[in-house]
């Protein structure tokens, strides 16, 4: 992965499996952790199981919150802000209706109360109708706002949030200590994904997390972690999926040595840095070989045994042709006079690189569409064809 000839472990492994030097593993009497709690239902949609639990969560909620002072001291507000995480945008969307009309609607109901012991576990309750959504779906100034909305706390009546709708986008980078609740809809995909989201609650050190999740009885797949949720959750992180490593692949060449390329020069040469200074490929197309060279050999380390030089030349020629038509755009902006920036388009210029998913790509020549970059290297999942046929054809 880092083309090391010879790797040396620091600290070695020690005698206390808990103390590692860079982490100390700490029990739930000295850290606060996090609560998983599995729900199935025989013969119920995922969807009546996912609008009940809402409704006890959030009315349960309000009954605790009312016992406490309405201010940031009330130990139940980080479970006030629901955070909802979905595998897709279809099963957000669907979800998200029954948030804004059926859960909306019976929280104002009166709440359901035990007669015999009496008690009074549940209380009515008003949310915001319109969902704070952190998904791909969403600008990036409204994701930074959502994120300071998150922060606040539920006495802030101006900016709480009772209920946040959140695909894998939050997996990383969404560190609001504040979160303690969340519902999960169906299992994840992959382990590594679902320890990922499910430790955005739960990170204040006095607070427990609370992890709700709804599966699905009907699938096997999630009838098989609900069977064994104890076991499998005592020793999740063994479950994590091991990362393949194909730097030479044909897809991998398609998808990264465009953007690699480009963040190398960039980084390597000061008068390439700025955002703006993407016209110089042509005026300075010599300087730029040597990254080719660079990124070559490092195809050329990662082959396997017997094809280190075959693929070492065809990484060189790609990586030449790039830099070629790199020159070109330059040339062809500057020619028009617009500026050429990496990836911001400001007063009428144009951009290097473009987004896998940008609306203009199809209309650039070839030579234009090979600089495609994506947000995020974490998961790339593959292509997938779709053929859409007229049923009155």
């Amino acid at each position: 992965l880092f083309d090391r000839k010879s790797m040396t472990i620091f600290p070695p492994p020690g005698p206390d499996q808990r103390d590692s030097f860079f982490a100390q593993t700490k029990t739930e009497q000295e850290i606060a952790g996090r609560q998983y709690l599995g729900i199935a239902a025989q013969g119920r949609s995922l969807k009546v199981v996912y609008l009940r639990a809402l409704l006890a969560l959030l009315g349960a909620g309000e009954a605790l919150y009312k016992k406490g002072a309405p201010d940031p001291t009330n130990p139940v507000d980080p479970y006030m802000t629901v955070v909802g995480y979905f595998n897709s945008l279809r099963e957000l969307g669907g979800s998200r209706r029954i948030a804004e009309d059926q859960v909306t609607m019976k929280l104002k109901s009166p709440p359901r109360k035990r007669l015999e012991p009496a008690d009074h576990l549940f209380a009515s309750r008003s949310i915001q109708q319109d969902m704070l959504e952190l998904t791909s779906r969403v600008g990036t100034d409204e994701v930074a706002a959502a994120k300071e909305r998150l922060s606040c706390w539920f006495s802030d009546k101006a900016n709480r949030v009772d209920l946040a709708l959140a695909t894998n986008m939050i997996s990383v980078g969404l560190d609001i200590t504040r979160l303690g609740l969340m519902v999960v809809l169906g299992q994840p995909k992959t382990s590594a994904e679902y320890i990922q989201a499910t430790s955005r609650v739960g990170r204040d050190r006095e607070k427990p997390g609370l992890v709700v999740v709804l599966l699905n009885i009907h699938k096997p797949r999630d009838r098989s972690h609900y069977e064994r949720f104890e076991s499998f959750h005592a020793s999740f992180y063994r479950s994590v999926e091991a990362t393949s490593v194909t730097p030479g692949s044909p897809r991998a060449l398609d998808r990264a040595l465009a953007p690699a390329l480009v963040g190398l020069c960039r980084q390597s040469e000061d008068a390439f840095n700025p955002s703006g200074a993407a016209h110089l490929a042509d005026p300075k197309r010599t300087t730029l070989d040597k990254y080719a060279h660079i990124l070559a050999d490092r195809a050329r380390s990662a082959a396997l045994p017997g094809q280190e030089q075959a693929l070492h030349d065809h990484v060189l020629a790609r990586s030449l042709q790039l830099l070629d038509w790199w020159s070109s755009a330059a040339k062809e902006a500057v020619s028009k006079g617009i500026p050429l920036s990496y990836d911001n388009k400001k007063n009428g210029g144009d951009r290097l690189l473009r987004e896998a998913l940008d609306p203009d790509l199809m209309d650039l020549p070839l030579s234009r569409r090979a600089f495609r970059a994506g947000r995020s290297m974490r998961d790339v999942e593959a292509s997938v064809d779709l053929k859409v046929s007229d049923a009155f054809d």
